[in-house]
């Protein structure tokens, strides 16, 4: 069964979980009442310790198996984002401007019924550390708690993640060997040229013309400086510059976010940027400031560990439904600095047929829930056998 029986009997109270948290979404790392809810779901299934305070609101439990051994970690985000939900669900989210519409309402319960399901059971040796992760979407939860000791302090050796996935079948299940997702940077050019009225031009430095220029530039750089085999994304999301109409201003900026799936392809890329700024700034009589921000890095599966995950992906739900040669994806994941501790994989589970992620009228397919739960369970299993198995 593609379920483990166990958690199929508890999908009910995962389903009234999920809700109340998708009900209740808190933003980046205030995640207060999310962590309380997590801390008090662990105590009632017997889990043996608890800790709070990594990475400022996160939770660890550990459950300890049946023999010594190593420990392995099981990550989950729990943080919602800045969105105002639309649909008109008995669980819609209680407060305006924030709902969970990247499913770590789903995540979080996920983990939660593998925790119970495995406190139950603990048909393994060593440890299972459970770690409910906050502010993924754009603080950096993850490289918080890294940083704050999660893998020395508990000594966890391997860990291993999800994410649901719109459009792909509940069931279903993609992991691949290597870069998964993207590293995902940000800039700011500042361009300062000289003011003037827009009737006489010529006493101008005109800081407009100069962004379309760099702007026009930045987009041969994935065509030119990149290799026709590798992959990366310039998009220049934002050009601010002017108060009248006739007016030429003093300064404008462009603003965007840089894509790489390898690091000398994000080096080469923020070099080029500040080139070509710089350059093309000067060559009209301007200047360029470049303020480029490197953020998570690529979520790079190790390719044994992800070799492992899909084997036990195959014996849950069956080889016909595991993915193991899923393209990279240009988004960006903070799970990222957890596989740079230690060796892991992040993997993708069917949603089915629903609102794509960060959309208004995303909700969590609570079908998919079971297979969450037995996904994680069976990797802490397998990734820890009992000796006498």
């Amino acid at each position: 069964m593609p379920v483990i029986n166990r958690i199929a009997e508890f999908s009910d109270d995962m389903k009234a979980w999920r809700r109340h948290l998708h009900a209740n979404p808190e933003i980046l790392f205030e995640t207060h009442e999310t962590s309380a809810f997590v801390v008090e779901k662990l105590g009632e299934f017997g889990v043996d310790e608890v800790v709070t305070g990594l990475g400022r609101t996160g939770v660890v439990g550990l459950i300890r198996g049946q023999g010594d051994g190593p420990v392995v970690g099981l990550r989950a985000d729990m943080d919602a984002l800045p969105i105002q939900e639309v649909r008109d669900l008995p669980w819609k989210s209680k407060h305006d401007g924030r709902m969970h519409a990247c499913g770590h309402d789903g995540h979080t319960t996920m983990l939660l019924g593998a925790a119970r399901y495995l406190a139950e059971t603990r048909n393994f040796s060593g440890t299972v550390a459970l770690i409910f992760q906050p502010a993924e979407e754009g603080g950096g939860g993850g490289r918080e708690m890294v940083e704050d000791g999660l893998m020395q302090r508990f000594g966890i050796t391997r860990v291993f993640g999800m994410h649901n996935w719109p459009g792909l079948d509940v069931g279903r299940i993609e992991v691949t060997p290597g870069p998964t997702m993207a590293a995902a940077d940000q800039f700011d050019i500042k361009i300062k040229g000289f003011g003037a009225h827009a009737a006489y031009p010529e006493k101008s430095v005109d800081p407009i013309v100069i962004g379309m220029s760099v702007g026009q530039a930045m987009q041969s750089i994935v065509s030119r400086n990149v290799g026709p085999l590798d992959t990366a994304v310039v998009s220049i999301t934002k050009f601010i510059g002017g108060t009248a109409h006739n007016v030429i201003a003093e300064e404008a900026t462009l603003s965007g976010t840089v894509r790489t799936l390898k690091e000398s392809t994000r080096q080469e890329i923020s070099k080029k940027i500040k080139e070509l700024a710089e350059g093309i700034a000067a060559a009209h009589g301007g200047e360029a400031e470049v303020d480029y921000r490197f953020g998570y890095p690529v979520t790079d599966n190790d390719p044994a560990e992800a070799a492992f995950a899909a084997a036990v992906a195959e014996r849950l739900v069956g080889e016909g439904n595991v993915d193991t040669a899923r393209p990279p994806q240009m988004g960006a994941e903070d799970f990222s600095y957890m596989l740079q501790a230690v060796p892991g994989a992040y993997l993708f589970l069917g949603q089915g047929d629903t609102a794509g992620l960060h959309h208004p009228e995303y909700d969590f397919n609570d079908e998919a829930s079971p297979y969450g739960a037995s996904l994680y369970a069976r990797l802490a299993e397998e990734a820890l056998p009992r000796a006498s198995q």
